[in-house]
């Protein structure tokens, strides 16, 4: 682990691995690429760009498919349907697409992945496209809410923990240690556990904790090389988790504890509590919720 913080240079750049098929929500991913289904009325890929863009970072990669043409769409403004809106009179919506959307003019590169590889062969992907020093990875599917982004609070914590790879953290049953993967703390100070290892979906048995890896990641330039020589492993795909395993004794490994609300969004279950916590801080939506809520209790009475 490295001993001198002043080593850690800015994170400039963030991955976006959006090559994924979302098969769990077929039939209505074979059209609608998983990263554009909306919570409430936001896709989840624009949470991750603000998200980002909130943090500072300066150039966003997007590692994606050449199917998924209708995120890049998304991604970018289209100034033509603004202009559309504004004739109709709708200022107040071509006026938030405008703010939503990457302009030509922003450091954005899209990269393919044309196999389904791996979250690791994804991220290799985009070697050729960031800037020097840790880069950042977010897994949009991964939504996590709260008063200040979970990437922001990342990389304030970054320079000051000793460890090149730092990676978003919470707690898990140990029935759901399988689902993940799973650190093995050595120690614990506040939202920073350090870590000598990391297991890829363990069996509750055998899990050396409880704490989970979720989809937000800084990692040191290491990470690049430790995957191009990474195997392929589950699946036949070439995991992200091995390759941090790979560079622990050189650069070190922690996981933060964020202070939002993450919501598994790769599920069904996790997409609707999301887009309930959403609609549940909106007013409209909120009376629309409460009443579906007196109407099950005068149903079942």
């Amino acid at each position: 682990m490295r001993d001198d913080h002043s080593g850690f240079s800015a994170v400039r750049t963030a991955i976006f691995p959006v090559a994924g098929l979302g098969t769990r929500f077929l039939p209505a991913t074979k059209t609608t690429p998983k990263e554009l289904l909306p919570v409430l009325d936001t896709p989840l890929i624009q949470y991750a760009i603000d998200e980002a863009r909130d943090a500072g970072i300066e150039r966003l990669v997007f590692v994606s498919h050449p199917s998924k043409s209708a995120i890049e769409r998304h991604v970018m403004d289209d100034a033509a349907l603004r202009a559309t809106l504004c004739a109709k009179g709708k200022d107040g919506i071509a006026a938030r697409l405008e703010a939503d959307a990457l302009q030509p003019g922003d450091d954005v590169v899209f990269v393919m992945q044309d196999a389904p590889l791996g979250l690791g062969h994804a991220v290799l992907c985009a070697r050729n496209h960031v800037l020097p020093g840790p880069v950042a990875v977010l897994l949009p599917d991964d939504l996590i809410l709260g008063p200040q982004g979970c990437l922001s609070e990342m990389i304030a914590a970054y320079g000051q923990i000793g460890a090149g790879h730092l990676v978003a953290a919470e707690e898990v049953a140990r029935a759901a240690t399988g689902s993940y993967g799973i650190l093995d703390v050595s120690r614990r100070a506040g939202a920073v556990s350090s870590a000598r290892g990391i297991v890829e979906k363990p069996a509750p048995e055998t899990a050396p904790s409880t704490t989970a890896v979720v989809g937000r990641y800084i990692l040191d330039p290491v990470i690049f090389s430790d995957l191009s020589w990474q195997q392929a492993g589950t699946g036949g795909e070439i995991q992200l988790t091995d390759a941090i395993a790979r560079g622990i004794a050189r650069v070190g490994l922690a996981g933060f504890t964020f202070s939002g609300r993450r919501f598994d969004c790769g599920s069904k279950a996790g997409m609707l509590q999301a887009v309930l916590h959403v609609a549940g801080l909106d007013p409209e939506c909120r009376d629309v919720l409460h009443g579906f809520g007196r109407n099950r209790l005068v149903t079942a009475a």
